[in-house]
């Protein structure tokens, strides 16, 4: 096997890998699924140099993030691992996956719709509009809190269900 296919192996198996890890603050998405792994490189010395941009500057999860992507590839052998924290471009809802969408469906909260349909000079809007029940399905929603279990969540109830229900807020 080449050296570039080898390369290549390892950088494939580092993504597997990568989709097992998941986000502390939503364990129901890996952070793949969430965005926040921006790429996989080789380094000359065969480890391995790992890009991630988190959700926001100030982010607390930071730390515990870095620990668990180190500590996946290097627990399958795929050590070093080099972390590299880029923050611009900034971190965007729209990073997230389809699969990572529908994973938050799954587990209760409302995924955000699409940050870049605001367009660069919209304002960014507190009130979300047209949050569906990820419980039913119905448009049928009231805000309860502007925040939720983390800054980036808002609290939501169903009018038909009655259920109460996070809002991941696009940004």
């Amino acid at each position: 096997m080449s050296v570039a296919a080898a390369q290549s192996d390892r950088i494939a198996t580092a993504w597997a890998v990568l989709d097992t890890v998941p986000d502390p603050e939503v364990p129901a998405l890996s952070l793949r699924d969430l965005g926040v792994i921006r790429d996989v490189l080789s380094r000359d010395d065969g480890g391995l140099e790992v890009v991630l941009t988190p959700t926001y500057s100030g982010c607390p999860a930071t730390e515990v993030i870095a620990a668990s992507v180190r500590g996946a590839l290097e627990e399958e052998g795929l050590g070093p691992v080099t972390l590299t924290q880029r923050l611009a471009p900034a971190w965007t809802t729209d990073w997230i996956s389809e699969a990572g969408r529908r994973k938050l469906r799954e587990y209760g909260i409302a995924p955000p719709g699409p940050a870049s349909s605001c367009g660069a000079t919209a304002p960014v809007r507190i009130l979300a509009r047209g949050i569906d029940c990820p419980r039913c399905g119905s448009g049928r929603t009231e805000r309860l809190a502007a925040f939720g279990s983390t800054a980036c969540k808002a609290l939501y109830r169903c009018l038909d269900c009655r259920e109460p229900f996070e809002h991941f807020k696009p940004i």
